[in-house]
């Protein structure tokens, strides 16, 4: 390597960091070793034209080879994959040299279909073994994979088709969801019918969960081809560090959803490296994310994160409460899991279940679980650690970063966490609080808006796919006087450097003059001893501009009356005005047994709001429970 660290950190965490911040390209020429190159690096950054920053100039690398390939000498007959189905009742191991047939066989498939280096594959896949292998295919031959969550109904996956323009659709015949089929090819074909580009060919996974129509000469049968490749042999593409390797699509404010655009050599050594320093990763062990290859947390931490750091990962279709509430922690004893992520809302979604499953198995593996995607509440993290006997370690980040922001790094120092808070600046992150009028840094414990100092480290989101312009103009022009990348976040640090995250600041809530965080003021609802879990949102009023509206899940199960109902709201009114103010009480508090979320956790607060404001809530293909939004409905009446 060229440009090597003068100095090595002597594991503590804050010397560890202030090297990344004060040395970023020794400090990441040093990460570099954690994967194989095959043509070493020339330069380790290229930040000539900000806010655009290039890793890794004129290396050459594949993220297949690292996270397969290279194992293969010592971890060849090794777990590498293991998928749990409880929707299908079906369970496999794949080792390292299965898995590595598999990715060839994959390959040889989309190379038979035309796709050559730099084409685009689209995959439409419920959480089975062949979007493994279709992701790793794409990735070994130098194709860009674009997944979209299986749920995304069929305008979604028209839009992101328009956009990515995929030579090849890989799909399957259904998901399945709490033992029910969910159709996926009648939406690909009426997405694609939607569409004014037309991929030339679609792959299918036949599961035999439904029966579904094939277009001639466009689709395929996976199952046929794989037979006829079986022993299929393609040899790695090597790419430039700074090549394209995926795009993947996250929710714009315009409507039309942003293609983030990731590279191959940053984002391998960002994995790399979070995998030891922040996950404790361990090189024969398991790692299991509860997560879908559709979000972020699936493409870094089921797919690429574990098996570059040669452990084997589990890929689980299911939910955490069926056969029963005891399945996570079965697949923990079984596989004996190190390490296990998941998002709080899982395990507020456990805590309703009977405490015995937490108990009934040996998790005595299990080093540390990872909670991440939206805040964690002091009550859901206490109870959690009560009752696993193991640390909870919360983690901040975004689709953009594509690895945590914000973490407590125990792979370098097991510092305390704190409850409310993800943590401090990881390594390669320079987080700063800033003032959303003047961007200048704001004092100890004092609301700013949560940015990061440029260039982004390796890893993060190179552009947005085919606009250059947007990416600019949405990531990096929040404030008029300085350059910055907006995390679109209110936060605030304390005294010890530790971040509190209050909320989006496009959820902000603006009551005569005053801008109020839609978090803040649910934290201040939470600590009421009846609420369980509350949402505030924004609310069109002819006096003030907008007002707060909450609707809160109460602990007990039992209904409330009318008189119950009102002591209970002014009681929570008068919390918020203790704790925040009689600015931030909220106009009204509705009482429901179920909030609108999405099937990976995330509040549908904008729909929500349209819901309270008479509008159409827009689309509600990804909405976890539909009966949600009609209780809102409902409150309201």
């Amino acid at each position: 390597m060229v440009e090597q660290a003068k100095h090595q950190s002597n594991g503590t965490y804050q010397n560890l960091y202030d090297e990344s911040i004060r040395n970023p390209k020794g400090f990441w020429a040093r990460q570099a070793d954690l994967i194989h190159w095959q043509k070493p690096f020339e330069k380790v950054l290229d930040d000539s034209k900000p806010p655009f920053a290039d890793w890794y100039v004129g290396g050459e690398t594949n993220l297949c080879y690292n996270a397969v390939d290279r194992h293969l000498d010592q971890l060849g007959d090794k777990p590498a994959l293991i998928y749990v189905s409880t929707e299908v009742n079906q369970e496999k191991v794949y080792t390292f040299r299965q898995l590595h047939q598999e990715v060839q066989i994959a390959a040889a498939m989309l190379q038979k279909m035309g796709v050559k280096k730099g084409d685009r594959v689209l995959i439409y896949m419920p959480m089975i073994p062949e979007a493994t292998f279709a992701m790793l295919a794409c990735a070994r031959i130098g194709a860009i994979h674009s997944v979209v969550f299986g749920g995304f109904a069929s305008h979604s996956l028209a839009s992101r088709i328009e956009d990515a323009k995929p030579k090849v659709i890989v799909s399957a015949d259904a998901g399945s969801r709490a033992g029910k089929a969910v159709a996926y090819k009648p939406l690909l074909d009426e997405a694609i019918a939607r569409s004014s580009y037309k991929p030339g060919h679609v792959l299918m996974v036949n599961r035999g969960l439904v029966p579904f129509d094939t277009v001639k000469g466009r689709d395929h049968d996976y199952a046929a081809l794989r037979k006829e490749l079986a022993t299929a042999k393609v040899p790695v593409t090597w790419l430039e560090a700074t090549d394209t390797s995926y795009i993947l699509y996250t929710s714009g404010t315009t409507g039309k959803p942003k293609g983030v655009q990731r590279d191959v050599g940053g984002y391998a050594v960002a994995l790399a490296a979070s995998m030891k320093y922040i996950f404790m990763g361990e090189k024969g062990k398991t790692f299991f994310a509860t997560s879908d290859i559709g979000w972020v947390v699936g493409h870094s931490y089921i797919i690429y994160g574990p098996l570059i750091a040669g452990m084997a990962t589990v890929m689980y279709e299911g939910l955490p409460i069926r056969p029963d509430a005891g399945i996570w922690w079965k697949i923990v004893q079984d596989h004996k899991v190190s390490v296990l992520f998941s998002a709080p809302t899982a395990v507020r979604v456990l805590k309703k279940q009977d405490p015995a499953y937490l108990s009934k198995y040996d998790l005595s593996s299990l080093k540390a679980l990872f909670l991440a995607g939206e805040p964690l509440d002091e009550t859901t993290s206490d109870w959690i650690s009560g009752a696993i006997g193991k640390p909870i370690v919360d983690n901040y980040w975004q689709t953009e970063t594509g690895w945590p922001i914000l973490a407590i790094q125990r792979g370098v120092e097991e510092m305390p966490g704190k409850l409310g808070s993800p943590g401090v600046p990881v390594f390669g992150f320079n987080v700063n609080v800033l003032n959303e009028d003047t961007a200048q840094p704001c004092r100890t414990n004092e609301k700013g808006v949560v940015a990061i100092e440029g260039p982004l480290p390796p890893g993060c989101m190179q552009t947005v796919w085919g606009d250059d312009e947007r990416f600019v103009k949405t990531y990096w022009s929040s404030f008029k006087t300085r350059q910055v990348y907006s995390t679109f976040d209110w936060g605030i640090r304390d005294e010890d450097g530790y971040f509190f995250i209050l909320g989006r600041t496009d959820d902000v809530i603006n009551v005569a003059g005053h801008r109020l965080g839609t978090r803040e003021i649910e934290e201040s609802i939470s600590s009421h001893p009846a609420v369980a879990e509350v949402a505030v949102v924004g609310v069109a009023d002819q006096v003030k501009g907008q007002v707060a509206v909450a609707f809160a899940i109460l602990k007990s199960a039992d209904a409330v009356n009318e008189t119950q109902a009102k002591t209970l709201e002014a009681e929570i009114m008068k919390v918020v005005d203790s704790q925040l103010g009689a600015v931030a009480r909220p106009a009204r508090v509705y009482f429901v047994n179920v909030l609108p979320k999405t099937r990976s956790g995330k509040l549908l607060r904008r729909s929500i709001q349209a819901v309270c404001e008479g509008r159409d809530p827009g689309d509600m293909t990804t909405i976890e429970d539909p009966t949600a939004l009609a209780q809102i409905k409902n409150a309201m009446a």
